[in-house]
């Protein structure tokens, strides 16, 4: 019986193992996820880990993060003297710049009003200020970039890569050209109000026979996306199927209490769905722990929502987990973020993947971790 985070499709070899190998997951969350990720990939490029990662896969607001990355890359010296001369203006402050604009009450209102849809608006956003026209040919070829989303039609993944696009019960589209930006909106078109995303394709982009049972239109022409968080909130599969050390950064939200929740259809909808995600989100996060513990896997688990003290590291930096409750209850949003608050995100990132890294991975990681923005703190 698998007791794993994810579970098999039909297409996958189940006797083939993991690859000796690294593989890191970025969640969703909006801006606060985007920013978060941001201080984890600081402290992996700080210690020489992140540019022996083979896989980074993400969903939603992780995307954004990703993305930017996966451009990037190639300009990035990995020299452990270089975090100011080409990590910080080349990965982080265009990021930061995003970050200080809203994206999504503009673009709702407008596709509310104006010919084209919000995730066209969403997208064009994306790429105007971090994608600049790149298509997914433009991401590395290592590490393999997977961006995530769920095909509302089928109810299975589909996942943008720079070789290939697919739904393993639609088919394989093979070198796409699909701009990097429509990759990301519709990886974070978080329902209701940014979803779906529609992909025109035709039918003969797909490989022949590379379908399981859906390789027909309209399920080839008229692709229907929705977040990738609606079906791996944690952008686990494509990682954990291949690698045997997989990282997984958590800066996903939790359910909060309602003492009268709403009754009306739509808002009562939407409640019980945030409920639904919360427990899948909370079992899978069980599972991968549990893996880690039983041998199953190798690796690390850090949250938003972590208490750093439970890593019980005498020389971890000072997160109090009444500020770090704060930063973990901001909404999940492509909202402005002020540049303390995103200060702190990164701070908080920074240092719970620090001590996550420490307490299960490499005790002797270095240099000694010290906040990005000391003046900010959490």
């Amino acid at each position: 019986m698998n007791t794993g985070p994810v579970q098999p499709i039909p297409t996958d070899d189940e006797n083939r193992p993991p690859e000796p190998s690294s593989a890191l997951c970025l969640s969703g969350g909006g801006y606060r996820a985007m920013v978060f990720h941001i201080g984890v990939l600081w402290r992996l490029y700080e210690t020489g880990l992140l540019q022996n990662i083979k896989r980074i896969s993400s969903v939603s607001g992780g995307s954004i993060t990703a993305g930017h990355l996966a451009l990037a890359w190639r300009n990035l010296s990995f020299k452990p003297d270089s975090v100011r001369s080409d990590f910080i203006p080349k990965f982080v402050e265009p990021l930061r710049a995003f970050a200080g604009v809203t994206i999504d009450a503009e673009s709702v209102i407008l596709g509310a009003l104006l010919p084209g849809s919000v995730g066209d608006r969403i997208a064009k956003a994306y790429d105007d200020h971090l994608f600049h026209g790149k298509t997914l040919q433009d991401m590395p070829d290592e590490p393999r970039f997977v961006i995530n989303a769920t095909n509302v039609q089928s109810g299975a993944l589909w996942r943008f890569m720079k070789p290939y696009m697919r739904d393993y019960r639609v088919g394989k589209v093979e070198n796409p050209r699909i701009p990097l930006a429509q990759a990301v909106a519709a990886s974070s078109a978080f329902p209701p109000v940014l979803s779906p995303f529609e992909l025109r394709l035709r039918d003969g982009d797909f490989e022949p026979g590379t379908g399981l049972d859906l390789q027909r239109p309209p399920f080839t022409t008229r692709v229907v996306l929705s977040d990738g968080g609606v079906y791996d909130n944690l952008g686990l599969e494509t990682a954990w199927k291949r690698h045997q050390t997989v990282l997984v950064s958590d800066a996903g939200g939790k359910t909060q209490e309602e003492e009268e929740p709403e009754t009306d259809w739509p808002r009562h909808s939407y409640r019980v769905l945030n409920l639904i995600d919360n427990q899948v989100r909370s079992l899978r996060k069980r599972q991968v722990i549990d893996s880690f513990i039983s041998g199953a896997r190798k690796g690390a688990y850090w949250g938003i929502r972590s208490d750093i003290a439970d890593y019980e590291l005498p020389d971890a930096l000072n997160c109090p987990l009444d500020r770090t409750t704060q930063l973990a209850e901001l909404p999940t949003r492509l909202k402005r973020l002020d540049a303390t608050t995103q200060e702190r995100l990164i701070n908080w990132g920074y240092a719970v993947c620090d001590a996550a890294l420490r307490k299960h991975l490499d005790s002797e990681l270095k240099p000694k971790p010290v906040f990005p923005y000391p003046q900010s703190g959490v």
